[in-house]
């Protein structure tokens, strides 16, 4: 998946990454904080703060640490909320005796943290299939739950309802 873009939901003032199948057409909406889509917004548009927010610490400590940002996994979607971990891997070498040992690392993580940190790492995005048919179908439901409220509205709408639009 790749990064599609940053919007605001206009119904209730939400940011939203919307994440899109590379070659495909599935979009995967994820409703966000603020403060994350701040540092999405300032990682899209290359923007260096003075002093290295969370993201950018983040960043620092992970190459500090000789390790690399191999992806992020957008793995589950439970009751509504998306998960996610980070997947890092440390080199074969190792600094001293106390330093952690190399291989795989993997950090939970919101989708929101993740993806900031991907964008500042230039590691890919890695949505489960079965993440993408569970919010699919529940994009649908939703759809289908709008449409019969829209016609249900419709079907009782009075002329004096549409205001200056009458036809």
């Amino acid at each position: 998946m790749r990064l599609k873009g940053l919007i605001l939901d206009p119904t209730s003032d939400v940011p939203v990454v919307i994440l899109r199948e590379e070659g495909g057409t599935v979009f995967l909406p994820i409703w966000i904080g603020v403060f994350e889509a701040n540092a999405i917004a300032l990682a899209l548009e290359g923007v260096q703060p003075p002093r290295p927010m969370t993201h950018d610490l983040l960043r620092s400590v992970v190459e500090a640490l000789g390790a690399t940002l191999e992806r992020i996994e957008i793995h589950s979607l439970i009751e509504g909320t998306f998960h996610a971990r980070l997947r890092l891997h440390r080199g074969a070498g190792r600094a001293s005796e106390s330093d952690a040992m190399p291989g795989e690392i993997e950090v939970d993580a919101r989708p929101s943290d993740a993806v900031a940190l991907a964008l500042r790492l230039g590691a890919p995005i890695w949505i489960a299939r079965e993440v993408l048919d569970g919010a699919l179908s529940t994009q649908q439901a939703s759809e289908a739950e709008d449409d019969r409220k829209l016609r249900e509205w419709l079907e009782n709408a009075r002329p004096e309802d549409l205001g200056k639009y009458r036809m």
